[in-house]
Formats: C-alpha cells, structure tokens, sequence
C-alpha cells in the first residue's frame, strides 16, 4: 500500500512486539515491589472473602433459613451477605491505597527514562530538538500510569473475585461449575485469541484511513494544478485504489470486532443461560433451591460482570499502555504520539491527562420549564465512562439541548444530582466547571484576534507543535493557511458558519477538559468533514457526547440515547433497533433522506 505521494504507508507489528520489549522491564520493576504486591494481595483476598460471603450467604438463607421454616436463620444469613456488601468500602480503600505504591514509582521512573532518552538524542544530534519529549513527559507518562492503574485494579479484582465465586459455588456444590466455568472460560480463551490480530487490523486500519484522508485534503487543495495539468484520471484511480485499501481493512476489522462479541456473548451470556437450562439436571443432582440463587447471585454480582469489566480494559487500556509504554522506553518505533497505532490517541503534545472516572453520571434527574409544565427529563438515569462516545438523538424540542446544558451546569435541575468526573456540577463557579468540561453550542463563538488567539482560548498555554497536531487532526490545515497561519488577523464576518465551527472544534479538541459536548456543533459541516471531527475528537483522552444532527453521527458513536419526550432508552446501534420505536423510525427517515 502507497501513500499519494508515492512513500510507503507506515506499517506496524514487525520485528519483536510491544508486549516482548515490555516484559522484562516490567518484570524488573515488579520484583522490586513485593512488599506492595503482597499487600495488595491481602487487601485482594479480603474482596475475596466478600465475594464468597454474598452469594453463600444468600444461598444458605434460604436452605438452611426461609424454606427451612426458620426466619431468624434466614435473617441472620441474610445479615451476613449484607455485612460482606458493606466491608467492600474499607477494601477498596485498602486496594487504593497500595496501588499508590506501584503508579507512582512507575511515574517517576519513566518521567527518568523520558529525561535521559531526550538528553542522550540531544548529546548525539546536536542543534536537533526533541520535540516529542515534552508529550513524553507529560501526556504519555501520565497514560501508561493511568492505564497501567487501570488495568492492575481489573485484572486483581477479577482475580479474586471469580476466585471467591468460584469457591462459593464448589462449596454450593461441585455441580454447578461443570455448567458455569466452559463458557467462562470459553469465552475468556476466544477473547484472548483476538487482542492480537485485532490490534493489527486497527494499526492497518487507521493507516488506511490516514493515507485516504491525506490524498482527499490535497487533491481538494490542488484542484486547479490538477485541472490544469490534465492528471484528473490519476489523481482518481488513486483515490479508488486508496478507498479500496480501506475498505478491505474495515471489513478484516469488522469480522475480529465480531468474534470479539461472540466471546463476550458466550462468556457474559451462556454461563446464566445454561444454569437455567440445567435446572432440572441439576436439582436432579441433589442441588438445592438455595444453591440454584446462590449460584445466579454469584454469576449477577460478581463474575459477569467482573468479566465484562476484564474484556473492555484488556482490549482498550492494554493495547493503549503497551504502544504508549514501548515509546516511552525507546525500544519502539520512532513515530510520534499522534501516529496510527490506534489506542494511543492524538493528541496534543504537553496536554496533562486527568485520572480516569465516570465522565457524566445523572442519578433521578428531573426538569420542567415551569411549575405546572410537564417535566422535559423526568427521572433521568445515564452513567457515561470516560474514554466513550455517546450520541443523543429525538425529535426537534425534545430536550438534548436541556440535557447538554444540565450536563454542563449552565442549567440547574429540579430535581436529582449532574456529576461530571465524579463531582457535582452544581453551584460551580465558571472557571471550574471550564476545567471540566467544554460545551460546544450549534453558533460557534470565534472573535476578533488572532486564528491562534481563537483556536487556544480554552489553552492559553498551548505549544505550537499541540495546535498544528490539533488542526490536522480536525481536517483545518486548508482553513488555517487560507487565513494565512496562526498569527494572521481573523475577521469573524468573513467567515461562513461551517468555518466558525470547525476553528471552534480545533479549540475544543486543544482544551485540557475530558468531556466535550457537542450541541448540534458540526450542523454546518459537510457529513464527510463531520465524520473526520468526531472521529478526532472521539480518539482524544476523555468522554465525547453529541447531540446528533445527521444519524450518521449517532452510528459512529458507541451508545446512542434516545429521548422521546416520555422516557429515555440507551443502548448501541443494534441494541436501539431491536427496542426503541423511535429509534427504528428516526433511522429510516434518514435512510430515506439518503436515497
């Protein structure tokens, strides 16, 4: 495969991986920690215990208690699961504590390794700058120290608690892991089986892309050469050639994505499907009624959704702390921060990632215009994580401009609690709630100044490195240099609304806030520039929701909400099309409207 200019397209997964340059180092740097893993491991045996107490608690409250005729007994078993629900507290601030133990030195360490590599590359090319050591130190540390914390809290409370199930359930009674542990671990194995390839299919994915892009931005900067010159069939067949390559990786994309989904299906699924298929056979077995709920209490409250929790780190945080890791280390390729490898985000050079929490949470959320209006949200319950991408689509006057706002605490609700990175929005002042998040309305705001003085009005501080990664990233080199460079005067008149919204998403896209919230932002861009901003922006660290204004937005999103003025359904693309009317209507009007 070929870039437009004839150079070759970047490929990855040659000579030794990431995952065998980082193993021995890391290795080295856990065993030198054994106090602190040997804590964390007593802290994680205790969760453990929890777990098993629950579901055995459960269990026996109802053989030995309620069915048994003894209600005390029952209560008291009962009391014990709830004893074992409430001691997580203390263990979680246990884990916590120790896992400081291991991310900071891990910080420090490579905040060295980072200082050292950029002084030796300094002493070997003298008079060359190092312009990727500002985002090592900075952006890409706090990645892997963010990812690795991440990843070492899952893969440990997954651990020990399938452990504490799978006690809970050979103590219930063996026969219950003869139908619960195949499909796990089934569905574990096939999982497994894909993390590989499908990170390869994502590297030559997005390097596909990359190139088509490429060759789109300057065959529409050089229309009139080509013109002229006569090359209009070159510069096509090119373009065809380019859109086949990636189309070809899409599709070998799309069929890991969906082994990757059947393994999550066979592993979240089966084991709860085949307990009940096997009731019969098992109370055949001598399994009793309280070890039936037990059993379904261990796989509801613990093991699936350990699991789940398991599979969405691996095949995310994983793939992101390997790429970013093996850079930092200087064992990997040389390319920067904002190259293909696609769980390592583009993003700006010395922006400082936040710690990862849930980026929105709406608990009862309710709003009307009016003391007697019918509410426009009632009882609204949404969680979104940060790293995700959530549209938001409904008819016109539905109430997605409400909940943006809510969201961004412009607008108070009646009634409920708006959390943005875990902390309320409510009574903020306007500099905290900017640090948290960016609202981007459907008019964008650009001023008399400088294009610079617009474009990092979020991020005074940005270098220029981060702003020039930031308008390739959302397809405004064209712009920019048609305004004549940063420093060039802007004139907000002479620019159409389409043009105004895009300066205003490279704006957005440099702020170091972790949720954007895009209000029908792109309404003036054309579909193809809209798909690459929200793409952009969907790769930068943090959360993204989008008030839809095509539905070819909401399709690139990982869950849609629908609002339909009477409740709230959310769920993904396929999820929306089995259960939401709404959602099967809006997604033929505009199938309509395309053909």
């Amino acid at each position: 495969m070929t870039a437009t200019d004839g150079g070759p397209v970047p490929r990855y997964g040659r000579g030794p991986g990431p995952l065998r340059r980082v193993l021995p180092p890391a290795r080295r740097f856990l065993a030198g920690r054994k106090g602190v893993l040997a804590r964390l491991g007593a802290w994680s045996v205790a969760e453990s215990a929890q777990t098993f107490l629950v579901g055995y608690g459960v269990a026996q409250a109802l053989d030995r208690g309620f069915l048994a005729g003894d209600t005390a007994a029952g209560l008291g078993w009962l009391a014990v699961a709830a004893v074992a629900v409430l001691l997580g507290a203390p263990v979680v601030r246990g884990v916590f504590a120790q896992l400081a133990g291991l991310t900071e030195p891990l910080r420090d360490g490579l905040v060295r390794r980072a200082v050292a590599r950029s002084m030796a590359e300094a002493q070997a090319r003298p008079g060359g700058g190092d312009r990727a050591a500002v985002s090592r130190l900075t952006n890409q540390v706090e990645i892997v120290r963010d990812s690795f914390a991440g990843l070492v809290l899952t893969m440990r409370s997954f651990v020990f608690t399938a452990a504490g199930a799978l006690l809970g359930l050979f103590s219930l009674d063996p026969a219950l892991l003869l139908v619960v542990v195949p499909p796990l671990a089934g569905g574990l194995a096939l999982f497994l089986v894909t993390l590989r390839p499908m990170a390869a299919a994502q590297r030559r994915a997005l390097a596909a892309d990359e190139a088509l892009g490429d060759h789109a931005t300057r065959t529409r900067g050089a229309l009139r050469d080509i013109t002229a010159c006569g090359t209009q069939a070159q510069a096509a067949r090119d373009g065809e050639r380019l859109v086949a390559e990636a189309a070809g990786t899409a599709r070998v994309l799309a069929r890991w994505a969906a082994v990757r989904t059947l393994a999550l299906g066979v592993a979240g699924q089966l084991p709860v499907l085949l307990l009940l298929v096997t009731v019969p056979w098992l109370r055949g077995k001598g399994v009793t009624t309280g070890a039936l709920l037990g059993a379904f209490t261990y796989l509801a409250q613990a093991l699936l959704p350990a699991l789940h929790t398991l599979m969405t780190a691996i095949g995310a945080a994983g793939t992101r702390l390997l790429v970013v890791l093996d850079r930092i280390t200087g064992s990997g390729p040389s390319a920067p921060l904002t190259g293909p490898p696609p769980a390592t985000p583009a993003a700006d050079p010395d922006r400082r990632a936040e710690p990862p929490a849930p980026a929105v949470e709406l608990r009862s959320v309710t709003l009307s215009y009016g003391a007697r209006a019918e509410p426009v949200l009632d009882g609204l319950d949404l969680r979104v994580e940060d790293g995700e991408h959530l549209a938001v689509v409904g008819p016109s006057g539905i109430g997605k401009s409400t909940l943006t706002r809510l969201v961004a605490g412009t607008l108070a609700p009646g009634g409920g609690v708006v959390e943005v990175a875990g902390r309320t929005v409510a009574g903020r002042s306007p500099a905290e709630l900017a640090a948290l998040r960016v609202l981007l309305p459907q008019q964008a705001y650009v001023f008399t100044g400088t294009v610079r003085d617009n474009l990092t009005y979020l991020r005074p501080d940005a270098s220029v490195d981060g702003i020039l990664a930031a308008v390739r990233e959302l397809g405004a080199e064209a712009l920019v240099e048609r305004l004549g460079g940063l420093d060039a005067p802007l004139a907000p008149a002479g620019l159409s609304q389409g043009e105004r919204q895009l300066l205003v998403l490279v704006r957005a896209y440099l702020s170091t806030a972790r949720l954007l919230l895009l209000d029908e932002a792109t309404c003036h861009l054309d579909p193809a520039a809209e798909a690459r901003a929200e793409e952009a922006l969907a790769r930068r660290p943090g959360a993204l929701v989008v008030v839809a204004h095509r539905m070819s937005s909401a399709l690139r999103a990982d869950r849609i909400l629908v609002l339909d003025g009477v409740g709230a359904e959310c769920g993904t693309h396929r999820e929306l099309l089995g259960r939401s009317p709404l959602y099967r209507d809006l997604v033929g009007h505009w199938g309509e409207t395309l053909s």
